[in-house]
């Protein structure tokens, strides 16, 4: 009967362990979870921005690097959606005109989302597409989509918080990306980047560093003609008039809703969207889905009005 017993105990002891790691195992993706949402809740706030391009490595016999481009000013960031899985942060760029007026830009956004099914990616000129993520690549990670200023997107990609070495990081995989405006504004031979994404808190706010390799078309070949590296810092900043930025948003934050909305059904129905890009605006629909923002705010349109129109626009595109 002993011999029994022990028998018995040593047969179910590992499905009796089994148990308790699976509980553990779930227990340390939710405190994992838990902690991700606070790290990127971390970066809404008000801040002192300061933007910081420059080309490193030429990779082509005779391309000179672009001149170092620094620039900066204050930005409002909202976290327009905050659920534990999905979190929405819209960036509002504020800036002196030169004449004394403060001048508000709907900049730009970043969705996240805990294990996401699928990603927006960027394919090829003016063309995105949702690519499915296996449940292998997607568990305890978090996407990261990028949208223009008309909520037109830019970029998406998969990464994972971490933790080690007193660092609270997220880093993307390498990803297709469009020109940004300081690009595509001056007949650059390239017409891509391939980058990675870092997103770290600092003890003094947060810094969003990329890593870019500018790719066009040499003898019929892809070619990489430099290398870039990108680090725009936010330190957490209250001398500049985040009430005109509050302003904007509280009169057009409906209209932004809604043309999210008409986007997110544009791509749902296709599983991808074809859009025109331009140069100064990035995209084709920017001009005047923003000008009718403004209407908004000066009064000149209603929440109504504009957004029927933005809708129409976004379909008919």
């Amino acid at each position: 009967m002993t011999r029994f017993l022990l028998a018995f105990a040593l047969a179910v002891s590992p499905f009796a362990l089994a148990a308790p790691a699976t509980a553990q195992t779930e227990q340390a993706r939710y405190a994992d979870r838990t902690r991700d949402h606070a790290a990127i809740m971390a970066m809404a706030g008000t801040f002192k921005v300061t933007f910081d391009m420059r080309e490193t490595t030429p990779l082509v016999a005779g391309y000179t690097p672009y001149p170092a481009k620094l620039s900066g000013g204050h930005e409002v960031v909202h976290a327009i959606v905050d659920t534990p899985d999905h979190i929405v942060l819209q960036h509002l760029l504020v800036v002196d005109d030169g004449n004394g007026q403060t001048m508000v830009v709907k900049h730009w956004r970043q969705d996240w989302t805990y294990q996401p099914a699928s990603v927006l990616t960027y394919v090829a000129p003016g063309q995105w597409r949702l690519r499915p993520v296996p449940k292998r690549e997607r568990r305890g990670a978090w996407s990261q989509t990028v949208w223009q200023t008309d909520d037109s997107p830019r970029y998406g990609a998969i990464g994972r918080w971490r933790y080690d070495d007193g660092a609270t990081r997220w880093t993307s995989e390498e990803t297709r990306r469009p020109l940004a405006r300081r690009d595509a504004t001056r007949g650059v031979p390239y017409d891509h980047y391939l980058g990675t994404n870092r997103h770290v808190l600092t003890p003094s706010g947060w810094v969003h560093e990329q890593d870019n390799a500018k790719i066009g078309s040499k003898d019929g070949r892809a070619t990489t003609f430099v290398h870039e590296y990108v680090v725009n810092t936010y330190v957490p900043a209250t001398d500049f008039r985040i009430a005109a930025a509050d302003d904007y948003w509280a009169r057009t934050r409906d209209y932004w809703a809604i043309v999210r909305a008409a986007w997110d059904a544009r791509i749902a129905a296709q599983n991808s969207l074809t859009l025109g890009e331009v140069a100064d605006t990035g995209s084709v629909t920017a001009h005047e889905l923003m000008l009718l923002a403004d209407d908004i705010r000066s009064g000149e349109a209603t929440t109504a009005t504009a957004a029927e129109q933005a809708k129409a626009l976004i379909r008919k595109d």
